[in-house]
């Protein structure tokens, strides 16, 4: 469970950047490691707690509770994936997965499975601490914004989503693409337009993310007839929004 050896004092962010202070569920079971991410989330103003074992993180990530979970992927008692699909199942809260893992297929497992985002070991904490703040960081809409398109109704202002009526959990990446897609119904965006809105964008996304991302947004908009069918592969381009629906 290795991490990066150049490590500097924790960095400070710009109050004009910085998100209101968050309550992270760190599950590391190196002690060394949770501790100083821990420490970094702590410099970086937000309150963190940690869990050193699978179940006590999962324990503590299914009670609710925490707007934030950082988990490691290899851990006793229950993986992070584990954990990751337990709390997919019952809120949207943003998730952000540590591993080891370096295969494109393993990380897409994550994303398949809810996480926004995954950092590879040995990482450095000040990134961590910039892609926890893109994540928990809201664009600030004016007051009572909403975007529609079709069936589907945007509130911007409560990160809140529903399709014909209906309330979908969303989590921030899936808010953020399908709010690109809502603003442009109709139009074709590739792949890279729509890795370019995720709030943890970095060098090293892949373009499968989206396609993952994708998938699990159909899954949720199907609770609506046609809600699945609203957004179509246009193949060799990228996505659009249909709105034509009845």
């Amino acid at each position: 469970m290795s991490m990066s050896t150049s490590v500097k004092s924790p960095n400070q962010t710009t109050a004009s950047d910085k998100p209101a202070p968050a309550k992270i569920l760190v599950v590391e079971d190196d002690g060394k490691t949770a501790d100083l991410v821990a420490l970094y989330m702590r410099h970086a103003g937000h309150k963190a707690t940690v869990a050193t074992s699978g179940a006590r993180g999962l324990e503590l990530a299914t009670d609710g509770g925490f707007d934030l979970l950082i988990l490691d992927v290899m851990l006793p008692g229950a993986s992070g994936l584990e954990i990751c699909e337990a709390v997919r199942r019952q809120a949207a809260t943003p998730i952000i997965l540590l591993t080891a893992r370096t295969l494109e297929d393993q990380k897409i497992e994550g994303l398949d499975l809810g996480a926004d985002d995954y950092v590879t070991k040995p990482f450095s904490p000040r990134e961590l601490v910039a892609r926890v703040h893109a994540l928990l960081r809201r664009a600030p809409p004016g007051a009572g914004e909403v975007v529609r398109a079709g069936k589907i109704v945007l509130d911007l202002e409560r990160r809140a989503s529903e399709i014909a009526g209906q309330a979908i959990d969303l989590t921030p990446s899936e808010f953020e693409i399908l709010l690109a897609l809502a603003n442009r119904p109709g139009r074709v965006l590739s792949r890279g337009q729509l890795l370019d809105r995720l709030p943890t964008r970095g060098e090293t996304a892949l373009d499968r993310t989206i396609d993952v991302h994708i998938r699990n947004l159909r899954r949720k908009l199907s609770v609506s007839p046609n809600g699945a069918e609203h957004i179509e592969t246009v193949f060799g381009t990228g996505y659009r929004l249909r709105t034509d629906f009845r």
